[in-house]
């Protein structure tokens, strides 16, 4: 038995296929301003980690991605960017996570000489209770440029803490566990990149990860 179509139904999915076509074109279109403000965005927040105007598009590409859930908190690959003076590395950028913040994971980016001293750090991404954990974000508060100039090592792990914790590092009035968190994803980056000397020598792989 064969169901007629009616016409109304025929100029729907007519009408239809013209807007999906539509939608794909413009998507089509938009795709490279989208991969460019993401390059500016990235590129921005490098910048801000490191010493002034020392980002640029071949420290995106000079990348490659590890993956380290104990030191970086992720079970999937993360990005370490590298930063050249000549031929000789004088920082790492690692995206790292803090997976025990108060409200779930906070992703970060810190970079970190190659002897462990924090040259920057900033937050990326994080669900923190408004008004109290979201003191992390630079925007909020100068906290997070509390870590510049820190190094990391073994024997001055006490130091990495809050100072309710007997370390060195302001906590946050009624909001511990997030500057906790926090620290100990910071100081894990810098104790990252001086247990893996094999980060200078590996073949780039991110291509350009965004």
């Amino acid at each position: 038995m064969i169901i007629p179509v009616s016409k109304n139904a025929l100029i729907l999915a007519g009408i239809a296929l013209v807007c999906v076509s539509i939608l794909g074109l413009v998507n089509q279109l938009a795709q490279p301003r989208i991969a460019q403000q993401q390059l500016a965005n990235k590129l921005a927040i490098l910048n801000d980690v490191l010493p002034q105007n020392s980002a640029s598009a071949s420290l995106l590409a000079d990348c490659v991605l590890v993956t380290q859930p104990q030191l970086l908190g992720r079970p999937t690959p993360q990005a370490v960017y590298r930063l050249r003076d000549g031929e000789q590395i004088s920082a790492f950028v690692v995206e790292t996570t803090a997976p025990d913040g108060y409200s779930g994971n906070i992703d970060l980016m810190v970079a970190v000489t190659p002897d462990g001293t924090i040259l920057g750090s900033r937050v990326l991404n994080h669900q923190e209770t408004p008004g109290l954990g979201d003191k992390i974000e630079r925007r909020r508060s100068a906290w997070i440029d509390s870590f510049s100039g820190q190094q990391v090592s073994q024997a001055n792990k006490n130091n990495w803490a809050v100072k309710k914790d007997g370390g060195q590092f302001d906590q946050f009035t009624g909001a511990t566990i997030t500057p906790r968190a926090v620290i100990a994803a910071i100081y894990n980056a810098g104790l990252f990149v001086q247990q893996q000397p094999e980060l200078a020598s590996r073949s780039a792989n991110c291509e350009a990860s965004l």
